[in-house]
């Protein structure tokens, strides 16, 4: 089990690095907005209050360390669904990644911001309060595409760094 978490920790910080990296390429070369997770700490700040579901996040007041909570919490759940993906796929997968189950993985994790995340900030459910709807679902998708091929990726080196004998 030590293993395990081990390897969903290197493996969901990696693929979430990944996906940072390919959203700052895209603002770079496609002029589209990052991210904003410091408004993920102030949604998941005001949960500690029991509020779970807003109008407009951006309308809601600020929380002290919003931008460190956001950010937190974007790479905590980039190891938790690692770690999903590698219980159910088995730790041999670790050993010898292949892309296909990483990217459906990835589109199946969609559903976490459809259904939970952009009701509860205010989007509606996959972000039908948004200007536009189906780009908004789009770009979410492509975001966990892009998180799936990270878990492959990040996968792949630490197979590679694990055999080369660098980590026992």
């Amino acid at each position: 089990m030590g293993d395990m978490l081990r390897s969903a920790f290197i493996i969901g910080m990696g693929a979430t690095m990944i996906l940072d990296a390919t959203s700052l390429l895209r603002r770079m070369f496609l002029s589209q907005p990052l991210p904003n997770y410091p408004l993920v700490g102030r949604w998941i700040g005001h949960m500690g209050r029991g509020v779970f579901s807003h109008t407009s996040i951006k309308a809601a007041a600020p929380i002290p360390g919003e931008v460190i909570l956001g950010w937190g919490a974007h790479y905590a759940i980039g190891v938790m669904f690692a770690l999903g993906f590698i219980a159910s796929m088995g730790e041999k997968w670790t050993e010898q990644p292949t892309l296909i189950p990483a990217l459906i993985f990835g589109a199946v994790t969609v559903v976490f911001p459809f259904v939970l995340m952009q009701p509860g900030m205010g989007l509606g459910i996959a972000a039908s309060l948004t200007p536009d709807p189906w780009a908004a679902r789009l770009k979410s998708l492509i975001s966990h595409l892009l998180f799936g091929v990270g878990l492959f990726l990040a996968a792949a080196l630490w197979a590679r760094i694990k055999g080369a004998g660098a980590i026992s």
